[in-house]
């Protein structure tokens, strides 16, 4: 095959727009002068193998990309979605999003290795044109299919919905407003998003609620979350996250279920690891609670000194839990920097490939290892 300039040379301005970078800045990141860049852009110059190597690895995509025409990057899927939503990102998050997309494609490449995960794939057709019913039902369906009975809740929900074969990340975004998102990358699959500046109970239930949108949403390429949208798709990806965290046979058979309180109702949002707000929406769902108890309920705070992240155990010393909060906000999960390192003790990756995929250098890849 052929080396296509002209694609080569619009996909590389391209890329730059997408993340609001000058010459200036990529020229000082890369080491690559601003006229051979200008001249890379406009196609008057076909670039050396080194120089397609340097380029990926500053937008952090497969060098293959650059030289075919193969979907191997996310990259008409970020470009729309940041044409939508521009104004949502900043530059920042823009390149946190790359990243994380990054991130996905390694661990997809690392889970091809190495088998971590017990798959159950799970297929879900919409009937009718009940969004609610869409949700309630997929949810039930779901919650069968990974073994739980009816008056179980989910312990792990992150390890839940990496069994369907879904690539879950936080990380930290400027925005507040945004909760989650959703891309279906062309080579790792579906990939999510969590905010991870979101209240840690929040996360679980942005994390079933992104789930939502890849299992009821497969049509869309992308979907990002805004705390403020109402929508009908959004309203039914929360009537999904409620019925899978907090399924309605297990709510009613709590003790005195019809009797709530706001003390009672901090008890059990903290048992279930959610917000008082979405144990307030179940119960309502539930016919279990007055307009003004739900009211009462989402007044309160469940305290965030006794919430645990699953992330962060109560066993790590106060110096080790900050470092590891660092490498948690910058999109590391435990499961996926386990897999990494257990890659590199396979041989399957090198040491500078390790600290690449992680995103870090020599010496904080020391600090993570010993984490």
């Amino acid at each position: 095959m052929s080396f296509d300039l002209i694609l080569f040379s619009s996909k590389l301005k391209r890329y730059r727009q997408q993340f609001d970078a000058s010459i200036d800045e990529v020229s000082t990141s890369t080491g690559i002068s601003k006229k051979l860049l200008t001249d890379l852009e406009n196609g008057n110059r076909k670039p050396t193998g080194d120089e397609v190597l340097i380029l990926a690895d500053y937008y952090k995509c497969d060098y293959q990309f650059f030289i075919s025409n193969e979907q191997l990057a996310p990259f008409e899927q970020t470009e729309t979605m940041f044409r939508k939503h521009g104004d949502e990102f900043s530059r920042k998050d823009r390149w946190a999003v790359q990243e994380f997309l990054f991130l996905c494609e390694c661990e997809q490449f690392l889970l091809d290795q190495i088998p971590a995960i017990d798959y159950k794939p799970f297929q879900f057709t919409k009937v009718g044109n009940s969004f609610k019913g869409h949700a309630e039902s997929a949810a039930a369906r779901l919650r069968t299919h990974l073994g739980y009975t009816s008056r179980e809740v989910c312990l792990d929900i992150y390890d839940d919905f990496r069994r369907l074969g879904f690539h879950i990340f936080r990380r930290e975004l400027g925005n507040s407003n945004i909760s989650g998102l959703y891309i279906k990358h062309p080579v790792a699959g579906k990939c999510i998003l969590v905010n991870y500046s979101e209240d840690v109970y929040r996360q679980r239930f942005t994390v079933a609620h992104e789930c939502a949108h890849v299992i009821l949403d497969e049509e869309e390429d992308f979907i990002v979350s805004f705390l403020s949208e109402k929508g009908k798709r959004e309203v039914r990806a929360n009537t999904f996250a409620s019925r899978y965290l907090m399924p309605p046979e297990f709510i009613k058979n709590i003790p005195d279920s019809k009797m709530w309180t706001p003390e009672k109702a901090l008890e059990w949002a903290n048992r279930l690891k959610v917000s008082t707000e979405s144990l307030a929406y179940a119960l309502k769902n539930a016919e279990l609670i007055s307009p003004s108890m739900e009211n009462e309920i989402k007044s309160v705070r469940v305290p965030r000194n006794i919430k645990t992240d699953p992330e962060l155990p109560d066993s790590l010393s106060t110096r080790s839990r900050e470092r590891q909060e660092i490498f948690l906000k910058k999109g590391l999960s435990v499961f996926y920097v386990k897999l990494c390192l257990d890659a590199y003790r396979r041989g399957v990756v090198s040491a500078g490939r390790l600290a690449e995929m992680l995103l870090v250098n020599e010496r904080e890849l020391t600090q993570l290892s010993q984490l």
